[in-house]
């Protein structure tokens, strides 16, 4: 009984001392990670180009000084939510003092003429920039609806960066009947913009057979045509 006692004894104490120790390292690890050792101080920003990153910062500015598990990421979401060129954005936190903000910027795919100049947008019709005279390097676009503007956007981001340069417009009034006209006069009949990847390969292939055609038709890929 004694014995047993004992042995009772001295895994308890063990116990509470294992107990106190991993108590008392919570309480350094927690303390540290709240503490003003772990305060914001510097917001970097990554992958901004058309949007500056002092915009962002300055946007953030709010945030310094709080530790960093205490960030409100849904106060950040709301202010880079408002500024219409970032697509999507992730957070990093970097012990001690960093916060990095990456940025994936929306991506312009043509400009639409208006009354005052153009505007440079994306393929949802969300406006990057407006100038009064055509932005060098887009095409221009003529494509009513969202579901036209969306079709457009996938056959330009489908062209190779040589045939996108020398891309002159782009017209469609319903996702199947989307054509192009390329820089000094070709006319591309490209139909729907699915399998816009395959059709931007066998245009690559009819402009290097046959140059000088006016008239290059990709809509049925496997037996595509040149005039």
């Amino acid at each position: 009984m004694r014995r047993f006692t004992v042995a009772s004894r001295r895994r308890r104490r063990t116990w509470l001392i294992s107990g106190g120790a991993l108590l008392a390292m919570v309480l350094v690890v927690a303390g540290t990670a709240f503490s003003p050792m772990m305060a914001l101080r510097i917001v970097t920003v990554e992958g901004a180009q058309r949007v500056a990153p002092t915009q962002i910062v300055a946007a953030l500015s709010d945030q310094l000084g709080t530790p960093l598990p205490l960030i409100d990421l849904g106060a950040v979401r709301e202010k880079l939510a408002g500024m219409s060129l970032i697509q999507s954005y992730s957070t990093e936190s970097h012990p001690p003092d960093t916060l990095v903000i990456r940025i994936v910027e929306r991506d312009p795919i043509g400009a639409r003429a208006t009354d005052a100049g153009f505007d440079l947008v994306d393929s949802a019709g969300v406006l990057i920039s407006s100038s009064p005279e055509r932005p060098a390097g887009y095409p221009l676009l003529d494509a009513p609806t969202p579901t036209a503007l969306a079709a457009a956007g996938e056959v330009v981001r489908a062209l190779p960066a040589d045939l996108r340069s020398s891309l002159d417009s782009v017209k469609a009034t319903t996702r199947d009947d989307v054509t192009l006209q390329l820089a000094g006069g070709p006319a591309v009949v490209w139909g729907s913009a699915d399998g816009s990847v395959l059709k931007a390969t066998v245009l690559a292939r009819l402009l290097a057979v046959a140059p000088g055609a006016a008239h290059y038709d990709v809509s049925s890929p496997s037996s595509p045509v040149y005039s």
